[in-house]
């Protein structure tokens, strides 16, 4: 079986090397021509651990291939997967303006029966839309259905998400689409994952409810962790004790600056969008967006307090990246941080293992240094932001030789209060009581 993924970012790339590592016969296209003649040479345009070697492989062994030509992607495909961007417009709603492109796209090229399949994150709705473009669109009327599949890959951590799923969605209203996808993932029954069979609508909603609910469990534990260093407990104690109920689980409850990334921020406003266009308040997550936005703040009150008024002062901060193991910046919390930070008068030096290149283009008066020794080396105190592996085994002995003062806020709680207090080190973090 041939496929067809059309848009080479982020999921389009791991979506198509993946199901190129499963045999099957992939085309990726995309309308950014320096990309796709990176790619054609084996450039990875994103940092994903092990993505470019199974890039390379995939390759190699002519299962993957990238171009510019939509219409050669389409014409040789059964199933052509939409991964394009769906950024928030001004008003937080998913702009969609590039699934339509492509829908029209498709729609003048197709030339027989073809699944067009969303990967992207869209509304409630996308998949009549792209219908409804598509049958405008065609030349000769072919038939095709639509199938939502959305993508539920963490950053840093894909393709296992990809090969290991905890579930596969298919939303479709036939059942020739939904045995072509089953085909599709079928190495994946090997390893009995369950399958969610539903309609379209479903299936778009599941998305937006499984990211709307996971951050509302971060801002949930971030506001315990504010209220348990006002009462002096320990929020890890908190989390350890909640997470044990098997109603709550465990996971998602990390206390720290607030949620980043390309997904939460912009698909719980895009539901919130969504819900308001209905006449509907979604009073829980628009509070998850308040408290997310006021967490940040929150952090850089925490800075101020331990190091002082920080005008004239230097300041060392760890992790650019909204989460470890990706170059991705967006919407990541040690920006807004950063840039709070240098408006109170700090100068800032900063490493991070993969996001600087980035970083440079939105940070300005910011001193990028060549490995985490160099942020620290003469300054006030030592912030912690981004939960690199790295981060988690600095030597303190040398740390501390090189900071002005031993003062370490580390805002992502990697390190234990009681061997930081032995060690000599005035450390802060959140949500756990501060040893003096």
């Amino acid at each position: 079986m041939n496929i067809c993924v059309i848009g080479v970012g982020y999921v389009g790339l791991v979506t198509g090397a993946c199901f190129a590592e499963f045999g099957i016969k992939v085309t990726c296209v995309d309308n950014d021509r320096e990309k796709i003649t990176g790619l054609q040479q084996g450039k990875i345009p994103i940092y994903e651990p092990g993505l470019e070697e199974l890039v390379l492989k995939n390759i190699r062994e002519n299962r993957l291939q990238f171009t510019g030509n939509l219409e050669e992607g389409v014409k040789h495909s059964l199933v052509i997967f939409i991964a394009v961007g769906t950024p928030s417009d001004k008003e937080g709603r998913a702009d969609l303006r590039y699934v339509k492109e492509v829908a029209e796209a498709i729609g003048r090229t197709m030339d027989g029966y073809k699944i067009i399949v969303t990967k992207s994150t869209v509304p409630v709705g996308t998949g009549h839309l792209i219908s409804r473009i598509v049958r405008q669109h065609q030349k000769k009327k072919h038939p095709f259905d639509i199938v939502s599949n959305p993508e539920f890959l963490r950053e840093g951590s894909a393709l296992e998400d990809f090969m290991h799923p905890n579930r596969v969605v298919i939303g479709a209203e036939s059942d020739q689409a939904v045995a072509i996808m089953k085909d599709l993932y079928s190495p994946l029954y090997l390893i009995e994952t369950p399958f969610v069979i539903t309609g379209v609508e479903t299936a778009e909603m599941i998305k937006y409810a499984s990211n709307a609910f996971l951050a509302t469990k971060i801002s949930f534990i971030n506001e315990m962790a504010n209220i348990c260093e006002r009462v002096g407990a320990d929020v890890h104690q908190v989390a350890r004790g909640m997470g044990l109920d098997q109603r709550i689980g465990p996971k998602f409850l990390h206390p720290g600056p607030g949620f980043g990334g390309s997904c939460f921020p912009k698909d719980t406003q895009a539901i919130v969008q969504l819900a308001q266009s209905l006449d509907y308040e979604f009073e829980i997550v628009k509070a998850v967006l308040k408290v997310n936005q006021r967490q940040k703040q929150i952090m850089v009150d925490k800075i101020v307090t331990v190091t002082g008024p920080l005008k004239g002062k230097t300041l060392g901060v760890l992790g650019l990246t909204f989460k470890p193991n990706t170059d991705d910046i967006r919407e990541a919390p040690a920006l807004t941080i950063i840039k709070k930070l240098v408006a109170l008068g700090a100068r800032i030096q900063t490493y991070d293992p993969a996001g600087m290149p980035e970083a440079r283009k939105v940070l300005k008066k910011v001193a990028f240094k060549e490995d985490l020794y160099g942020a620290g080396q003469g300054a006030e105190a030592l912030i912690l932001i981004t939960e690199w592996n790295q981060f988690r085994n600095i030597d303190w002995g040398r740390m501390k030789g090189l900071l002005k003062r031993p003062v370490v806020i580390d805002l992502r709680n990697m390190y234990d209060p009681v061997k930081m207090h032995k060690q000599g080190i005035t450390y802060h973090s959140v949500g756990r009581p501060t040893i003096e």
